[in-house]
């Protein structure tokens, strides 16, 4: 039997003789749904992928016509939050959330009874929630979107980093986050960036700072800068796959978004 396609022309997998279980994987990261595919096929290869999506129209398009055991499905989708799914469309299928939000943004979905991942996929995690869903069986409870939307924006905004403590000779002060246009990695430092142009260096990697701010505000555009949105004045493109930022205050650096982040950082842009 040939691969069929699904609406995002992402081929499904192979139908075999006995399906286990029926599933759609709604992902707009390739190498996110790739890994979630390849788990799926080692820990049971009986598991039919009927599709996979990668935005909210795809998907409640495909809802509207076909039918599925189990949906795999992420949160941020290329044009959309995926929660604005279940507002167009009524899903009868239980529903794993695969997130890279942190464990406390997650206790929405436990308030609401959801199952959920957290990424990057571990394979034995993976394995336990399909035990689960073969253990009840039961179809999805009837979701409140709105709460689950609320509690979900709430519950993560509260336990990122509300200030940032610095320092200038023997002058010690806060900064709110609201203040910050920008962090930005240099040589072995890097600085805190205030909207008014002053700098501090602060104790933190880009990569600790990536975990501690609100990513619905602060986004990281390449190695060197995590930008707040507010601190955006232009985006000029360069090519299909690269665009430059233009930040307020002005950097002497070009701020040129990695390749691999462009798309992500438009979907981010248009949330």
């Amino acid at each position: 039997m040939t691969n069929t396609r699904s609406l995002s022309g992402f081929p499904a997998l192979r139908k075999h003789n006995s399906v286990d279980m029926r599933a759609i994987i709604v992902e707009d990261e390739k190498h996110a749904r790739d890994n979630l595919i390849k788990l799926l096929q080692q820990i049971d290869p009986a598991i039919e992928i009927q599709a996979s999506l990668d935005s909210v129209h795809d998907t409640v398009a495909w809802l509207r016509s076909n039918q599925t055991d189990l949906i795999f499905l992420d949160i941020h989708l290329a044009d959309d939050l995926s929660f604005k799914i279940f507002d167009q469309v009524a899903v009868s299928a239980p529903v794993i959330f695969t997130t890279a939000y942190d464990q406390y943004a997650l206790r929405a979905f436990k308030v609401n009874s959801i199952d959920y991942l957290l990424k990057p996929i571990d394979k034995e995690e993976l394995a336990q929630s399909l035990e689960k869903y073969r253990q009840t069986r039961r179809p999805a409870q009837e979701m409140n979107v709105q709460q689950l939307l609320q509690a979900f924006q709430e519950t993560g905004r509260q336990n990122y980093q509300q200030r940032f403590l610095v320092s200038r000779r023997e002058k010690i002060m806060s900064v709110k986050t609201e203040d910050i246009a920008y962090f930005e990695g240099e040589d072995r430092y890097v600085y805190l960036v205030k909207h008014d142009g002053s700098r501090f260096i602060v104790e933190y990697k880009l990569s600790d700072l990536e975990d501690m701010l609100d990513p619905a505000v602060f986004y990281r555009v390449n190695r060197s800068f995590i930008v707040h949105f507010d601190a955006i004045v232009n985006i000029i493109t360069l090519s299909r796959s690269r665009v430059k930022v233009d930040l307020k205050p002005a950097n002497p650096r070009e701020v040129i978004v990695s390749a691999e982040s462009t798309r992500d950082f438009k979907a981010w842009l248009n949330q």
